[in-house]
């Protein structure tokens, strides 16, 4: 074959996150996520040949297109343009195709290679070897399997591989305890019980982790809360291993520290690098001079305090995409690891900083016993813990500074990345980035990247229709791509069409748990009574923007009054100051402030009032400009 002329240009595939291709170190382009399906369904045969049959229910299931063995031959044909002078890896045999890759050119035998050393290793007794084995195996996954790819096929293995990665992480915590790490466990084993609150193996090792750290009632309340939580869900009593490590940490059972390391004591402080960032997104677009100012701060920290906020931006706007892609980028500064945590600052219960810092504690290998109660204390122990160490924290999310300033490093080659949406002016020696929308050229790829290029291509003029009613607001176009791609009987000016109903626009920006609404929604419901009434009445005139003068005629209230209500909805990003003096909505938020006006302005007379202030406003301005005119 082919790409087996060198091994620096064998072909080689991804499907333990995006479905991805590359030849040597350049990426191949795989195509829509139909043709990335294809090849997918493909790739995880194993070199067997998949019959035309099987390969249209795999990517359609029950509701196949007209035309799709057509579709399967289309593109068969583009993956073999893609792949180039490899072509021949995509075989055509008895109907149907095949992928004949080379050795190891599939992340996923990578990390099934490591797995089966790992088991061999343990079953030696190599139990540190196995879990260095096991950890580089889980490194392999890029995110989640197959991410972003429709069909029943598809659905199917990424539950699978899911489920591999969850056997593969219990293995890898049971290791850990068996080694004695397991004050270290505790944190991790929180979190994956959270997210998967039903697995009970991993209930089973949080108790013992619990337990073997001196906290043996916690451990208890882990099986109340997991008994509690089997009745209410499925009516049944937890397993029988649950309950039988109950019954042992109730009687003191010492056998269940058999597995500890007899010089534990001895070996000091574990050193972790902690690695917690949320996976990047695949189709990440554009935003190329944030990027670049972003990445240069965080290269260049020299040991200063780095609270780079990049945040002036309203909901759905991309903070957390961006600020995740620049720390995956920055990851060889700090090679001490790499700390996140979502501070829930649009929510209604915040994070508590004294809680997050116990969590970072943890994860940079401090044992419960030595962390202090107290935020101060703890903010203290998390400066001096970070001393000599290059790590790189992610605050996502924050309410406001008060709730960053005890989470921020203070030694030199730390740095801080702050998202949220409240402009941190009071952060002391903060770099602030404002993140506006996108240009029409990036939203446009974005919506091509989600949707494919072949449905966006004949209808460009409409595509360009739809990212301009989303308002060129990423969260917007990634909903409205989202459903286009889910529904295959709609073109892009069916959905041009939907979104050009203004009343009815936000309604349609929304798939499954992500909603335009709802986003903004969350920043409307932190506002004080007098910036809510703001929000709502401003929102009411048409133009494309207001000047304070007239907003003051809007609310009813004097210029100075005006000035400040309008500049604190300006430090929230519900509004834009589009110069000295004059205000703008973006014109989704201008819908949504509308509709709040309909459904919370009372008496709705108001609303009538305001729009009366403003037109009295305009006339008696115009009449000064006459007399003044006159005058001349």
């Amino acid at each position: 074959m082919a790409g087996d002329t060198g091994h620096e240009q064998r072909l080689r595939f991804a499907v333990l996150g995006p479905v991805r291709a590359w030849r040597g170190d350049e990426a191949v382009r795989t195509g829509s996520p139909q043709q990335r399906a294809l090849l997918a369904a493909l790739l995880l045969r194993g070199g067997r040949t998949a019959t035309a049959a099987e390969l249209v229910d795999a990517l359609w299931g029950d509701d196949p297109p007209h035309a799709a063995l057509a579709a399967l031959r289309t593109y068969a044909s583009r993956l073999r343009k893609a792949f180039g002078p490899d072509a021949d890896v995509l075989a055509s045999e008895a109907g149907g195709y095949a992928m004949r890759t080379g050795v190891g050119s599939l992340d996923i035998d990578t990390a099934e290679r490591l797995a089966a050393e790992a088991d061999k290793a343990r079953v030696g007794g190599n139990r540190g070897g196995a879990r260095a084995l096991i950890n580089e195996a889980l490194a392999v996954w890029n995110g989640e399997p197959l991410a972003g790819l429709p069909g029943p096929y598809a659905e199917t293995q990424r539950a699978r591989l899911e489920e591999w990665r969850l056997s593969l992480l219990e293995t890898r915590l049971d290791l850990d305890l068996e080694l004695g790490h397991h004050a270290e466990a505790v944190s991790e084993l929180t979190a994956l019980t959270a997210a998967h609150p039903l697995r009970e193996r991993l209930r089973e090792l949080l108790m013992l982790a619990l337990y073997r750290s001196g906290r043996q009632a916690e451990a208890l309340a882990v099986y109340t809360d997991t008994r509690r939580l089997l009745l209410d869900e499925l009516g049944v009593d937890p397993c029988p291993e649950l309950a039988e490590l109950q019954q042992r940490i109730l009687g003191g059972d010492a056998d269940l520290n058999l597995h500890l390391p007899l010089d534990r004591g001895a070996a000091g402080p574990t050193f972790i690098r902690p690695a917690q960032l949320p996976a990047t997104v695949a189709d990440f677009t554009g935003r190329a001079a944030f990027v670049d100012e972003l990445s240069h701060q965080l290269a260049t920290a020299e040991g200063q305090i780095m609270a780079v906020s990049a945040v002036a931006g309203i909901g759905g706007v991309g903070k957390t995409t961006l600020a995740v892609h620049v720390a995956h980028a920055a990851r060889n500064h700090f090679p001490d690891g790499q700390l996140y945590v979502d501070l829930q600052g649009t929510g209604p219960v915040v994070a508590d900083p004294e809680a997050v810092l116990g969590a970072f504690l943890r994860a940079l290998g401090t044992p419960d016993s030595a962390i202090p109660e107290g935020l101060q204390e703890r903010s203290a122990l998390f400066r001096s813990t970070l001393d000599g160490r290059r790590i790189l924290t992610l605050l996502d999310n924050a309410r406001d500074a008060a709730q960053v300033r005890p989470l921020l490093p203070g030694t030199e080659g730390c740095a801080a990345l702050v998202t949220s949406r409240t402009r941190m002016v009071d952060l002391a020696g903060a770099h602030l980035v404002d993140l506006d929308v996108m240009s029409p050229e990036e939203a446009l790829v974005l919506f091509t990247r989600i949707v494919g290029e072949e449905r966006v291509g004949a209808e460009r003029d409409a595509a360009m229709d739809v990212v301009a009613a989303c308002g060129f607001l990423p969260l917007a176009i990634r909903i409205a791509a989202s459903r286009l791609a889910a529904r295959r009987t709609w073109t892009v000016s069916v959905l041009a069409r939907k979104l050009g109903d203004e009343r009815r626009r936000l309604d349609e920006l929304r798939a499954g748990d992500l909603a335009v609404k709802a986003t903004f929604e969350l920043g409307y419901g932190q506002l004080e009574p007098a910036q809510a009434r703001a929000f709502r009445l401003l929102g009411l005139p048409d133009g494309p923007d207001i000047s304070l003068a007239a907003a003051a005629a809007v609310l009813d209230l004097d210029p100075d009054d005006t000035e400040e209500l309008l500049e604190t909805l300006v430090d929230t990003s519900l509004l834009e100051s589009a110069a000295p003096g004059r205000y703008r909505y973006h014109d989704l938020v201008r819908l949504y402030a509308r509709s709040c006006a309909e459904r919370d302005e009372h008496p709705p007379e108001e609303r009538e009032a305001a729009m009366s202030r403003l037109l009295d406003f305009y006339l008696a301005t115009a009449a000064g400009g006459v007399r003044a005119g006159a005058a001349g």
